[in-house]
């Protein structure tokens, strides 16, 4: 990368594969560590510093957020970002020794795409809250409407019950 340095319009190409260096992730799915990182970066030098244009494909695992099934997907980032030079204060990222460390913006990219609430299938029907085994597609869990013995009292009452005894006959009035 030393040729490009200081040398606006100069762009160079690489295609890599790195492995993660550890877990990313800390939700219901993650990139392990070790997991391959294809890499395809675009360096390009402007006046500003370089800019760096990469796209990164990956796997992910973990399980399904309804049914607990485990998950492997293939995953792909792409990002954009200005390493300037020593001194500039208009990027977040700084040319180093005449090279650019990308693990930051790949970590940070892969973690933000990685899905909050992954499913299996979009549309998994979880898990039956009774048995806890998995629903098949298509069917729902039973709707045994089961009352908690603390609000069982509850059920006698209706919304018109406390008007039916207090209620007064027009023709009557209460002494």
């Amino acid at each position: 990368m030393r040729d490009i340095v200081h040398q606006p319009g100069e762009m160079r190409e690489f295609a890599f594969s790195v492995p993660a260096p550890e877990k990313w992730g800390e939700g219901l799915v993650f990139v392990a560590a070790a997991q391959p990182i294809d890499m395809a970066v675009r360096l390009e030098s402007v006046h500003e510093g370089i800019l760096v244009t990469a796209e990164a494909d990956t796997v992910y695992e973990g399980v399904c957020g309804r049914c607990l099934t485990d998950l492997t997907r293939p995953l792909r980032i792409e990002f954009q970002e200005l390493f300037g030079y020593s001194g500039d204060e208009a990027s977040d990222f700084e040319v180093q020794d005449d090279h650019v460390d990308l693990e930051t913006p790949v970590r940070d990219s892969i973690v933000l795409a990685l899905p909050f609430q992954p499913v299996c299938q979009p549309d998994c029907p979880g898990l039956d809250p009774e048995t806890g085994e998995k629903l098949a597609p298509g069917t729902q869990p039973a709707e045994q409407e089961k009352i908690d013995p603390r609000w069982a009292a509850l059920t006698a009452y209706t919304p018109d019950h406390d008007d039916a005894e207090n209620r007064v006959a027009p023709d009557t009035e209460k002494s």
